[in-house]
């Protein structure tokens, strides 16, 4: 590092220290070296460079006038040149810097400058040339660390080998990655995903307590911003190797990152192909069993289903979701598997110790708590005394998770049993006698509509969703009451069944239902 210090080190320069300035001044890092004769060099000088002058300025100002300016632009210190005709630091210029504060050294006549330059740029050169070897060597130990496993923990243990700094990986997701002298609360945490989740991201996040400021290093994976390595220490408050080390881990760690949701995404793809497995019923019943065992879930025992979504108007499922019904059970101690979809997100589990109702309940908290503002619903089926029988809880709990998804506010929790709508009836159905009633019903309207360009299957759906008023169906679909009129007339003689009679209208709309359920 170039300091004043440094030079006075290196014996060639003779260079003898007269005034030492404030503490630690001498061995501060200072910017570069400047020569100058100017009896107020301050417009030119940049804060934390180091005066080269003769003195030859003493001819039109004085050693206190020229002290001060050299102060008043934040230089690191003053470096007299010795002449033969002045063979001594002025007395007057040593006790200027003394009452400036400002470390002045003197040089002997034998020594130019151009030698003092020399060895600044040669302590740079070695300065920059052992940062560079040390970011490969670093970059060689995170690959290391990364390649043998060691995960994001293994990554910051190789920062800590050389800058004893407290350290956390904090994701978007407000989840615990990893941690080195720094442990963070929940509340942190989420504190720490807030600021991930603003465009652009802070530099800085105000950890609350006792801990204050944390500089952010962000950790992206496929382009975004996945997570944040955090340091306890606010960034004015690093030095430049810190910077840059801290820099570098974030790259790696964003490595580790993406490995993490590639592992998530099989995860997921293979939860998702286990659902359609136990949907397709006896055709792919015997994959079932070793897909449970692949997610640590006994295939043996009694199983329960259980379906979470968000209530309200909600039409889709959060990023994030899936993980917190996975870490809540796993903190549970519970082996399961978590299949995310669209619109809901389904956990199928062995049957634990405890009441699995009273159990959805404490999810149904934790994933409030998680997303304050949405109503989570969570619906569960009936316990599957085996594998083979699995497909009817499934069916049950996504089921009583629409029924509470549709109802405003009320219940969050709730088993198929303890609902009454007609959507339990049409779920204990299989999807080939749903698609043969819903065809039934509804295949004239279709084959009308692609033959004659017509829409008179979106015309009925608009009728039911309105409750059958004309007026609110016509203002919907943009068209005249006698418009919708015919339309329903032309239902009415395609399918055989008359909107305005309740028996026909309930056929009608069990066809809709059916055939959204059969997919």
């Amino acid at each position: 590092m170039l300091s004043l210090g440094a030079l006075l080190s290196d014996r060639s320069l003779e260079l003898r220290l007269l005034v030492s300035g404030t503490a630690g001044a001498v061995e501060r890092e200072v910017l570069w070296v400047h020569s100058t004769e100017l009896a107020d060099p301050s417009p030119y000088l940049r804060a934390g460079e180091i005066v080269l002058t003769n003195g030859l300025w003493l001819r039109e100002t004085s050693a206190a006038d020229f002290a001060a300016n050299v102060r008043r632009s934040g230089a690191a210190g003053i470096v007299f040149g010795l002449r033969e005709v002045m063979p001594e630091t002025p007395a007057e210029l040593i006790e200027a810097c003394r009452r400036e504060d400002l470390p002045l050294a003197e040089i002997s006549i034998a020594v130019p400058f151009t030698a003092v330059a020399e060895a600044a740029s040669a302590l740079q050169a070695d300065e920059r040339r052992d940062a560079l070897v040390g970011m490969v060597r670093r970059g060689d130990a995170l690959a290391s660390a990364i390649s043998h496993g060691a995960g994001a923990s293994g990554v910051l243990a190789v920062l800590r080998r050389e800058h004893e700094l407290p350290l956390a990986v904090v994701d978007r997701m407000a989840r615990p990655l990893a941690s080195a002298g720094l442990d963070l609360s929940a509340d942190q945490r989420r504190r720490v995903a807030d600021g991930l989740a603003r465009h652009p991201p802070p530099l800085e996040i105000d950890l609350g307590g006792t801990e204050g400021r944390a500089t952010v290093f962000l950790v992206g994976a496929v382009g975004d911003t996945d997570a944040a390595l955090l340091c306890l220490r606010p960034v004015t408050e690093l030095t430049k190797p810190q910077q840059d080390a801290l820099d570098q881990v974030a790259r790696f760690l964003s490595l580790e990152v993406a490995k993490q949701q590639a592992i998530q995404a099989i995860e997921l793809r293979f939860a998702s192909e286990l659902l359609d497995m136990i949907l397709s019923g006896a055709q792919r019943a015997a994959e079932v069993p070793d897909r449970l065992r692949a997610f640590g879930v006994d295939p043996s025992g009694r199983l329960v289903v259980l379906t979470v979504a968000f209530g309200d108007g909600a039409e889709s499922t959060l990023p994030g979701l899936s993980e917190t019904i996975g870490e809540f059970f796993l903190g549970q101690g519970l082996a399961v598997v978590v299949a995310g979809g669209s619109q809901d997100v389904v956990a199928a589990l062995q049957e634990p110790r405890q009441d699995v109702k009273e159990l959805a309940e404490a999810l149904c908290a934790v994933v409030r708590k998680r997303f304050p503002d949405r109503r989570p619903v969570v619906g569960l089926g009936d316990t599957a005394a085996s594998v083979r029988e699995l497909r009817q809880p499934l069916v049950q709990s996504r089921e009583a998770c629409q029924v509470l998804r549709r109802r405003q506010g009320g219940q969050a929790v709730a088993s198929f049993r303890e609902l009454g709508t007609h959507r339990l009836l049409l779920g204990l159905q299989d999807a080939g006698t749903l698609r043969g009633f819903a065809d039934g019903v509804l295949g004239p309207l279709r084959q009308h509509d692609s033959t004659r360009d017509s829409e008179l299957e979106s015309t009925l759906r608009a009728f039911l969703a309105h409750d059958g008023q004309y007026g609110a169906t016509a203002a919907a679909l943009y068209v005249h009451v006698n418009t919708l009129r015919n339309r329903l007339a032309r239902i009415t003689e395609l399918t055989g069944r008359d909107v305005a009679r309740t028996e026909d209208r309930v056929d009608l709309y069990l066809a809709l239902e059916a055939d959204e359920l059969a997919g």
